[in-house]
C-alpha cells in the first residue's frame, strides 16, 4: 500500500496545529471572560455599599495612596482617649459611656377601664397633670439631674480612627459598676451605691417619691470588623453609597460576604485563571503561527499577540465597571503589542536585507 505524501501529512499536521491553536485561544478568551464577568458582578454589588473594599484587615494602619476608598479592617477597639461624666466624675475604658437617671414616679394603668396607680422607677419626667385622679399621685416636675452620653476623643481599630458615626454604631452594651469613693463632695453627701445603682434613697431597699437613681452603661471593648471609607486616617460612613449607609461594623473578625449577604461570592483563584488563560492564549496563537516561525525571537510574537488580545477584551470588558482595572487590562495590551512588534520589525528587516 502506498504511503502517505509526505507534503500532505504536512498539510494535515499544519492544518491540526491550527485548529488545536484556535481552540486554545477560544478556551483562553472564555476562561478570561468567565473571570472578569464574575468579578464585575461582584463590583458592581459592592458600588451599592461605597465601592470596591480593600481588606486592610491586620494591616496596622493607614498606607499612602487609599484616601477616599472603601476598606475592610478588623481587630480589637482600642480607646485611646477614654470619655469622663465630669459630674460623677466617673470614667471608663469604653468608646461610648451613657449615664441613665431614673426618679421614683407615679404611674397611671388603666385596666378594664378603671385606673390604677403604683411607684415605680422610671427614666423620664411622668406629667401627674394629666392622670384620671391626680390627687394624691403628684410627681414632680422635673429631672435635677440629667441622662448624658460621653465619647471617646478616639477609638481605634486596626490602627484606624472612627468617626463619630462609627463610634455610636459599634454594638453592645454592658453595665458599668460606678465607684462612689470618687464623687464629688456635694454629691457624695446625696447618693450611696445600691446593686450597680447610685440612688438618693435613704433606705434602698424602700425608696420614697422623688427619690433617684443613677446608672452607666458602657459599649464592651471586643474585637469588631468595621467596613467604611477611609479619608486621611479615619474610617467614615461613604455619603454617596447608594445603600444609603455606606459603612458596616459587626463583631469578630467577618469576611465581606458574611457582612454584605448581597454580594455575590467572588470567583476562586482570580489571578491564576487570569494567568493560565494567558498562557493558553500565547500556546494557542503559538499553534496558529508555527508554519511561519523563523527566529528563537518569534517566540515572542505569540506572548505579545495573546497579551494583546487578553488585554484588549478585558479592557472593554472593564470600561464601565472599573476605570482602573480597565487601565490596567489596556496597559497589558499595549505590553503585547510591543512584544509582538520587535518579531515582526526584525523579519521586516530581514525580509529587507
Amino acid at each position: 500500500m502506498a504511503g502517505v505524501h509526505p507534503s500532505r501529512r504536512q498539510v494535515s499536521g499544519g492544518a491540526l496545529l491550527k485548529v488545536l491553536g484556535a481552540v486554545l485561544l477560544l478556551g483562553a478568551l472564555g476562561m478570561l471572560a468567565s473571570t472578569e464577568n464574575a468579578l464585575l458582578a461582584y463590583r458592581q454589588a459592592e458600588q451599592r455599599h461605597g465601592g470596591e473594599v480593600i481588606d486592610m484587615a491586620h494591616q496596622g494602619g493607614p498606607r499612602p495612596g487609599l484616601y477616599g476608598y472603601m476598606v475592610r479592617v478588623a481587630g480589637p477597639i482600642d480607646v485611646v482617649a477614654p470619655p469622663r461624666d465630669d459630674d460623677f466624675n466617673q470614667s471608663a475604658s469604653t468608646p461610648v459611656l451613657v449615664r441613665h437617671v431614673e426618679m421614683f414616679q407615679w404611674r397611671e394603668v388603666v385596666v378594664a377601664g378603671e385606673a390604677h396607680y403604683e411607684l415605680d422607677w422610671v427614666d423620664r419626667p411622668v406629667d401627674s397633670s394629666h392622670f384620671t385622679q391626680p390627687g394624691g399621685h403628684v410627681n414632680p416636675r422635673r429631672f435635677p439631674i440629667a441622662g448624658r452620653q460621653f465619647d471617646s476623643g478616639q477609638v481605634d481599630v486596626g490602627g484606624f480612627k472612627l468617626s463619630s458615626a462609627l463610634l455610636h454604631a459599634l454594638p453592645g452594651s454592658v453595665q458599668m459598676s460606678p465607684d462612689p469613693k470618687v464623687l464629688p463632695p456635694n454629691l457624695a453627701a446625696s447618693f450611696s451605691l445600691q446593686d450597680g445603682y447610685l440612688t438618693t434613697s435613704e433606705h434602698p431597699s424602700t425608696p420614697r417619691l422623688g427619690d433617684l437613681r443613677v446608672s452607666w452603661t458602657m459599649v464592651p471593648l471586643q474585637a469588631v470588623t468595621v467596613v467604611a471609607r477611609l479619608k486621611g486616617d479615619t474610617l467614615m460612613p461613604a455619603e454617596d453609597a447608594p445603600d444609603g449607609k455606606g459603612y458596616e461594623v459587626q463583631v469578630g473578625d467577618r469576611s465581606l460576604v458574611d457582612i454584605f449577604p448581597d454580594l455575590p461570592v467572588p470567583p476562586d483563584g482570580a489571578m491564576l485563571r487570569r494567568v493560565v488563560a494567558g498562557l493558553l492564549a500565547a500556546l494557542g496563537v503559538l499553534m496558529l503561527l508555527w508554519e511561519r516561525r523563523q527566529h528563537p525571537s518569534d517566540l515572542l510574537l505569540p506572548v505579545g499577540l495573546g497579551a494583546l488580545v487578553l488585554g484588549a477584551v478585558g479592557g472593554v470588558m472593564w470600561l464601565g465597571g472599573g476605570g482602573r482595572a480597565s487601565m490596567h487590562w489596556f496597559e497589558i495590551a499595549l505590553l503585547g503589542l510591543l512584544l509582538s512588534a520587535w518579531p515582526l520589525w526584525r523579519r521586516r528587516s530581514h525580509d529587507e536585507g
